[in-house]
């Protein structure tokens, strides 16, 4: 379990596809070769199968097409919550490159010194962040920064960091034994995988819906936050008054954010999420 919940939280998932550059370039393509057939090299020389046409592939080999992350801060006025998204518009090349969505998330996590959770996040997405980041030239040293003693500061590369918690590395066992975020939540009453999945991402950014794989991000914030106030309840960090209290702050921001025309898809989380708590589970 997490030992210690700071007053700045950052939950946050990662979405991203395979960049067709880092195929042409590794497996030496032409360069007018189209980014549907560069794609499909790649799965192929990732050892793709007719039950597997697109395997995972290393994360190096891929770009970050978006973030999304609920913030949840604790201030002298209570408990303020927002969802982000990068980019902040589907629409507009400068915000979608990969490198503007990866600095403006790394230099700010830092600057506002938060305490980071994720799902999967220090084997995925934590990592496709740092490789690409890299990969990119982009530049994070406020980010990056370690202190001399694990007391002495921040620090997001250890894994043993209460700075950077990976929720599957506490409810994650061996092999068959680690629940997916879709299994966990499902089991726990909380919305899981709603309509679009991972294997989905690749084709709607082919096919340019940005916006689509936006949603799908956020959908996955949205549980993995959730998760995580379960989690805290169960180690005791929120009271039973508290980890309710908590939830409604979450269905305040679902509705205040749905009337929104960007985000009307979060009126469909928070439907589920009721349907699932009318069933008592």
């Amino acid at each position: 379990m997490f030992k210690l919940l700071h007053d700045k939280v950052w939950v946050f998932d990662v979405e991203w596809v395979p960049d067709p550059l880092a195929g042409r370039l590794l497996y030496q393509l032409p360069d007018d070769m189209p980014d549907t057939q560069v794609i499909q090299e790649m799965w192929k020389q990732g050892g793709a199968t007719e039950e597997n046409p697109m395997p995972y592939l290393k994360t190096t080999l891929c770009r970050v097409v978006s973030i999304s992350f609920l913030t949840r801060y604790k201030n002298e006025s209570g408990i303020e919550v927002k969802l982000h998204s990068l980019p902040t518009d589907a629409a507009n090349p400068s915000l979608t490159s990969e490198t503007n969505i990866i600095k403006t998330f790394l230099q700010n996590l830092a600057k506002r010194q938060a305490q980071l959770v994720g799902f999967n996040s220090l084997s995925a997405d934590l990592k496709i962040l740092i490789q690409r980041g890299v990969a990119k030239g982009i530049e994070a040293a406020q980010f990056c920064k370690r202190p001399n003693k694990p007391w002495e500061g921040i620090d997001y590369f250890s894994d043993f960091s209460d700075w950077n918690i990976d929720l599957i590395k506490i409810l994650g066992g061996w092999g068959k034994s680690t629940p997916s975020l879709h299994e966990m939540a499902t089991v726990s009453g909380l919305p899981g995988k709603m309509g679009i999945n991972g294997e989905q991402v690749a084709p709607l950014w082919l096919n340019g819906e940005l916006d689509k794989i936006i949603a799908y991000n956020e959908f996955d914030t949205l549980t993995t936050y959730l998760l995580w106030l379960r989690m805290a309840h169960f180690g005791g960090f929120f009271t039973d008054e508290a980890y309710k209290q908590e939830q409604d702050f979450i269905r305040k921001l679902l509705i205040t954010e749905s009337e929104k025309p960007e985000r009307k898809h979060l009126k469909d989380y928070l439907n589920e999420w009721d349907r699932l708590k009318a069933l008592n589970v």
